[in-house]
Formats: structure tokens, sequence, C-alpha cells
């Protein structure tokens, strides 16, 4: 969904030429991967991070646009919300340039963005959900200019018929309705990329299914919502129910979500983009001029442009991603589901052990998924969103078990040795898996501190809950700018 796209009304015709081209997209995806066309002799890796704008108070600050003209730079990008940025770091090698040059990359974009956000009046903070933001900040008025969400808003709310109903049930709870999908803007993300050749896409990706619910217990950093205090990763629900486009009685029958676990283990790349065209009507009928077959029988690479703009309003967890860069298709295995922050340097340990712990898993005589069902795998990631890093999840040959359990006796080796299989040295590795290390030996991460600081303040002040949210963000984000990892830090 990040392609500008026109503000259209769409018709009968619209939908049904749609369907036939990507059909048409679809048979060609299914050549070029019997025909072995795709890059993956220099596999890489990408990130993609999300990002709240505030005020100098830590309220909300409607100002994206405003902030992107001052940062001027094309790797930056808006979001659904006007409080919302995206930056997306240019892919590389996971090995090249050393163990400190990504870290630095990345810190150093972030640190100029937010040199020029402050000549607007304004800050970023990474983190899984703003936990100042008000209901009232996400109304219709909330969402960006460009009129590519407005457009989707609207196809949603066509297909859906009523409001959306948002409901969950935490420390607090929360019952309201929605009449925009822009309280999916509250849901600010990290993605990491995994680009792969089309033989080993489907290995990885039910690796990256079967490690999910971990991840998410060990990085969960979203615990409030609109004042209410929630999940320890609220921010998977709230996604859920966001951009749900089934009223009641279609969810009852049976029918998919738009942000979808998914439902079998898979044997080829092919049979997500398949899943796509079989099980979700279009809600950007678009069509290209370029004729798929055509350019593939000319020598050229298609863009397969209906299939990955349908892609991009199906929001799985783990999304597959077809691409073309420097002439070159590729594919790679996105992965959604951990939240923005709460530092640099915990960011890059989640990533390590997303990269470390998928490429182990792969490499088993006897894969995880093929021990572990599905459905155990999508109730471990619910389960994490709910409890975080004091959740229990399922493990083959462990049973139910403590996640710092879990990941210290089992997969934190499996990390290391994955990394190590991809050319990283202990030296390297260390430091990076040593923070989810400590996470589980302390058994803390940014939604527990955010948990226990937000209760400090609200005891040790005496003021509301919404002063206490703000003054607790506001330490956050200095904390945050420190980069020392979440799990030292002090709630005071």
């Amino acid at each position: 969904m990040g392609r500008d796209v026109p503000a259209l009304v769409f018709t009968r015709e619209d939908r049904r030429r749609y369907r036939v081209k990507m059909q048409e997209n679809l048979d060609v995806f299914a050549q070029m991967l019997r025909e072995s066309r795709f890059e993956s002799e220099r596999p890489q890796v990408g990130l993609e991070i999300e990002l709240n704008l505030v005020d100098d108070e830590a309220e909300p600050a409607m100002r994206n646009t405003d902030v992107l003209e001052a940062i001027a730079d094309p790797a930056w990008s808006t979001e659904l919300g006007r409080f919302n940025l995206e930056i997306n770091v240019p892919p590389r090698r996971l090995t090249q340039g050393g163990p400190d040059a990504w870290e630095s990359e990345i810190r150093a974009a972030l640190n100029h963005a937010e040199e020029r956000a402050g000549s607007v009046g304004t800050h970023l903070i990474m983190v899984g959900i703003l936990p100042t933001l008000r209901q009232e900040d996400v109304g219709e008025e909330a969402l960006s200019e460009n009129a590519r969400y407005r457009l989707l808003n609207d196809q949603v709310f066509a297909a859906r018929g009523e409001d959306l109903r948002i409901e969950l049930d935490g420390v607090d709870r929360l019952r309201t309705y929605a009449d925009t999908i822009t309280p999916e803007a509250a849901c600010t993300s990290t993605q990491f990329h995994l680009q792969v050749s089309p033989d080993e896409f489907a290995p990885y990706w039910n690796a990256a299914q079967a490690v999910a619910g971990v991840q998410v217990a060990l990085a969960a950093n979203s615990p409030f919502l609109f004042g209410r205090e929630l999940w320890h990763e609220t921010r998977i629900p709230l996604f859920e129910q966001a951009t749900d486009t089934r009223p009641q009685e279609i969810r009852v029958q049976g029918v998919r979500p738009r942000v979808w676990f998914g439902e079998r283990w898979i044997t080829s790349v092919f049979d997500l983009f398949e899943e796509n065209l079989r099980y979700f009507p279009a809600l950007l009928p678009i069509c290209d001029d370029q004729d798929p077959r055509e350019t593939l029988a000319a020598g050229d690479v298609p863009e397969l442009a209906e299939l990955t703009l349908h892609n991009g309003t199906i929001y799985r967890w783990n999304r597959p991603v077809y691409a073309v860069a420097n002439d070159q298709p590729h594919v790679r295995v996105e992965n959604r589901c951990l939240p923005a922050g709460p530092t640099v340097a915990d960011t890059l340990a989640n990533g390590a052990f997303y990269y470390g712990i998928t490429r182990a898993l792969v490499e088993e005589e006897r894969p995880v998924w093929s021990r572990m069902s599905f459905r155990a795998a999508e109730d471990n990631l619910h389960a994490a969103a709910r409890h975080g890093i004091e959740a229990r999840l399922y493990w083959p040959g462990a049973g139910e078990v403590p996640v710092p359990e879990l990941v210290l006796r089992r997969l934190l080796p499996l990390a290391h040795r994955g990394l190590e299989r991809s050319g990283m040295d202990a030296a390297w590795r260390e430091p990076l898996l040593g923070i989810i290390e400590q996470r589980c030996v302390t058994g803390r991460n940014g939604a527990v501190w955010q948990k226990e600081a937000f209760h400090r303040v609200s005891a040790a002040a005496h003021v509301g809950r919404h002063e206490a949210l703000r003054r607790m963000t506001r330490q956050y984000i200095d904390y945050m700018h420190l980069n020392a990892p979440a799990h030292t830090w002090p709630v005071d």
C-alpha cells in the first residue's frame, strides 16, 4: 500500500477487469517460478520503521506533511495517520559493513529526522502505540492527505457496511466504535524483510510463522490505547479489528479476515498469492497498462502491478513480497508482527534474533512446522500479545513453557547458530543476542517498563491517568534517545 493511487469511484467493470488481470498476473508469476527467473544469489535484508509524531508535551502532533518537507529525504514517507511517518532503511547484506554499520546508519537517519522535525515543533517516538493518543485523535481528520488512504478507508467501509467495533479486555476494558480506519494508525510497527530464493521461501515463511509468538512476547511495546491499559502488545488485536471488512454475519460464516495469520503451512510462495486471489475481493481494483504476458515474452520483467497492489491490502503478519529491483525480480518475507521501538539497539536485537532463528529452523533435519500444528502457532501469537514476556507458549518437545525459559534453553542457541551460519562471528552476535538474553533474565521489555512507569508516576504524583501517561511518555522519549536497551531503563 505504499503506492500512490488516484481518487476514484470504481465500477463493476473495473472490478471484472481487475479480477481478470490478477489471474493473468498469477499465471505469469507461476511461469516465472517454473523458469527460475528470480534473483537469489545475493540475498539482502531490509527494515522499515513506523514512528509517531509528538509535540513538546508528548501529545500527538498532526504534522507529518510539514515534517516530511523538513526532512526532505525520499527514504521517509507518510503513513495512514497525520501523526505517523515511516522510514525505509536501504536493503543490505546481513553481515555488510561490520558489527556497528547498520546501527550507525539507522541512528544517523533518525537523528537527522529528529533534528529536522524539531524545526517545526515536533519530535519522533518509536513505540508500538503512542500512550498519549486519545480516541478523539483518530477521527477522519487524522487521515493523511495522500488520496490512497481516503480511498482505502472508503472501500473498507463500503465492504463492511457499518462502523467498526473495537473491543478489548485487559487490565481495563475498551468498547468503542469507529467510523474510519484511522484507529489502525495507532499501530506502529517494525518490519523486517528477508530476501530468499523461491525454493527456500516456504520453509522461511513457515519458520517465521512458527516463531511469531515468541517474537511478539520478547518485543511487546504497546500496553496502552486511548488511556486504557490493555494487552502487552495491544497493537495485534487492534490491527485485526481496525481493518476488518466483515460485518458480524459474514464473520460467523468463516470468511477470512484481511489481517490474517493464515490457516496452514505452505509448500510454495505461490500458495499465498493464490490464496489472495481466491479468498479476498479487491479493495482497490486499479488496472495497470502493462500486459504481463507480453512483457515476459519479450524478455523483460513484469511488475505484476495488480498482484502486488492486492497483496498490499491483505495484512498477513508474515507477508509474501514480489518486487523488481535493478531489473531483477525477487521474493522476500516481510515480517510484520513486531512493534516499533523502544530503541535502535532493541530493534536490531529483535532483527538478529529473527534472522538467526529462522535460518536455524530452516536448516533443522526435522522442521518445527512438521511437529507443530498451525493453530498452535496462531494461538502462541495471541497469547504473546496478551501477556508479553510473561506468556506461556507451546513448543514441540517442551510443551507449554514460560517465554524466558523457552528462549534461554532452546531458541537463543539456535539463533546464535543461524547467525553463525550467516557469517556473523561471536563478537558480533553476542551484543545483539545478549539484549534478548537479558530481557529473558530480567523479565523486562518495553511493555513492562511502560506499565511500571505509568503506575509509578500515577502513584507518586497523584495525577490523572492522561497526565501520568504523558509524563511516562516524556521519560520514554528521553531513554529512547540514550539508546540503552529497554530492559536497563530505570522506573523513577
